[in-house]
């Protein structure tokens, strides 16, 4: 490992931190770091600022200790690679978050495997990190309790990290999903090992909220809306993308003039949440409002993306942007928006699924229409609260069959 640089140029990164307003405890602490690495670096024969800070790990030490000294590290191996000096805001680590820099090796190879395997497959790269900090945090659990190997992990030590000895769940469902994700794939990679720690993880369930809609009172003042003078083409095409497909945020966000086919009147959707493309049909209200867009307002960039911002250099729309235009909408509607289930884009998902439920559409059509995967996502929606189940419930009695049926 070469240090020259660091030791040519260490002064220059303290003044730095002198003349930028850095307290003198953490210049100090810089300074003593500095000093030490220097002076024991042809010893420990380091090849890298991990292997300096792992270092400390070999001897017990706080958290807060750990954590100041992978600043400081971190914060040293930006200026000497990479002539970075520290800018007051962002903390320099040497490692990404999670636990994974503290795991054994074979822990760690499952991970790497992991990652390695869904990048080839295309999976969601904020997927692939959530699902392996999940990991991670539960490996090194396994580890505290003396697992230095998947064969070494029991059952007992798996069903503690879920639940605690008084029967409280500490890990959710989708946590415990992200961590299954992770061991599937290893199937792939050491399949024994694997499918065992996979029969250790519980059934968890998860529970979820009745599912709330817009009334047709609302669904009426959000198309009103669509039509105010203060409403431009591009938020009314977007409008009623969500109304009349159900389509997520981020999904119209992603839509190119390709997503269109005007020809065979079809919208095509490659979903950025599973990956897998769906067809939906392109009404004419929807492909009319998309078409007064394009003639009207969309201005000429170059760009393939459908939406655009409204303002100068008029980039691709972000996802969160469709959250504004519902707000607005909504405001213009006069639609109180709540916290939860009543806000954001989703809720217009949740309506299309519960209109067509309600109107008697096929639950596989729906499920297609929506882009489902997995078989229970419809489940929620099947316990929406509909207005009219009160009222079938209290004429059930007035059936023609209801007397052969009950005694059979």
């Amino acid at each position: 490992m070469d240090l020259q640089n660091l030791k040519e140029h260490h002064e220059e990164l303290l003044s730095f931190m002198e003349n930028n307003g850095y307290c003198s405890t953490y210049i100090h602490r810089s300074r003593d770091e500095i000093n030490r690495i220097l002076a024991d670096a042809d010893s420990h024969r380091w090849q890298s600022y991990q292997d300096i800070y792992l270092e400390y790990l070999k001897v017990p030490h706080s958290k807060d200790y750990l954590r100041n000294k992978r600043t400081i590290i971190g914060a040293l191996e930006q200026f000497d690679l990479f002539g970075h000096f520290p800018d007051g805001r962002h903390r320099h680590t040497l490692f990404e978050r999670g636990s994974y820099h503290l795991l054994v090796p074979e822990f760690q190879e499952l991970i790497d495997f992991y990652r390695a395997y869904e990048v080839q497959r295309g999976k969601k790269e904020s997927t692939i990190r959530g699902e392996s900090l999940n990991t991670a945090s539960f490996l090194y659990r396994m580890q505290e309790q003396g697992a230095r190997s998947l064969d070494e992990v029991t059952e007992d030590a798996v069903l503690s990290f879920f639940v605690s000895d008084d029967g409280t769940l500490q890990k959710s469902c989708p946590y415990k999903k992200n961590i299954s994700a992770v061991f599937k794939a290893g199937l792939k990679w050491k399949e024994p090992q694997c499918r065992r720690i996979l029969g250790f993880l519980p059934l968890l369930r998860e529970t979820r909220k009745n599912i709330r809609y817009l009334t047709q009172d609302e669904v009426r003042l959000l198309r009103d809306a669509a039509e105010n003078d203060g409403f431009s083409a591009r938020n009314k095409a977007i409008l009623l993308l969500l109304l009349f497909t159900g389509l997520r945020g981020c999904d119209i966000a992603g839509l190119t003039f390709s997503s269109i086919d005007w020809e065979k009147e079809r919208i095509l959707v490659e979903q950025q949440k599973t990956s897998v493309p769906v067809e939906i049909p392109l009404s004419a209200v929807v492909g009319n409002a998309i078409y007064d867009y394009l003639a009207e307002e969309r201005p000429d960039t170059g760009s393939l993306r459908l939406f655009l911002s409204e303002t100068h250099p008029f980039s691709p729309l972000a996802a969160r942007s469709i959250g504004n235009i519902v707000a607005k909408a909504c405001r213009l509607a006069g639609i109180r928006q709540e916290p939860g289930d009543r806000k954001g884009t989703h809720i217009f998902r949740h309506n299309l699924a519960s209109s067509m439920l309600e109107n008697g559409v096929p639950q596989p059509v729906i499920t297609q229409t929506l882009g489902h995967t997995a078989p229970d996502s419809l489940e929620p929606y099947l316990r929406a609260d509909f207005v009219h189940l009160k009222e079938c419930a209290l004429s059930i009695e007035a059936f023609p069959l209801a007397e052969e049926v009950f005694s059979l």
